[in-house]
């Protein structure tokens, strides 16, 4: 899903706003979040997951083209964890969709 796709049904499932209203509603979130991630803070909605800063240890990797070994500086990265009702979610729309295609396979006729 894309951010004008978010946009897009917000817009269906909340008719009374407009198609602005609704995607600065989006912009203001994802805003807001992102300046807290930067500022260092964890973002946690329950039943969705937590976004947080991992650091990643400076090391030693190569220059694809030369061969020649090159530093790696620290960085600090977003990390997503899914909560556990995502997680089971997901699984269970995981599960129907093999569970289908294990029944249309066996349906399927075999020359």
């Amino acid at each position: 899903m894309t951010r004008s796709d978010l946009v897009a049904l917000l817009g269906e499932r909340f008719s009374q706003l407009t198609h602005r209203d609704t995607e600065f509603a989006v912009k203001t979130i994802l805003d807001a979040m992102s300046d807290a991630l930067a500022r260092g803070h964890r973002i946690e909605i329950r039943g969705f997951g937590s976004f947080s800063i991992n650091r990643r240890p400076p090391r030693m990797g190569r220059n694809p083209r030369s061969g020649e070994q090159v530093v790696i500086p620290e960085k600090l990265v977003p990390h997503f964890k899914p909560g556990k009702a995502l997680r089971e979610a997901v699984d269970a729309h995981t599960a129907a969709l093999e569970a289908e295609a294990h029944q249309t396979a066996r349906d399927e006729p075999t020359t």
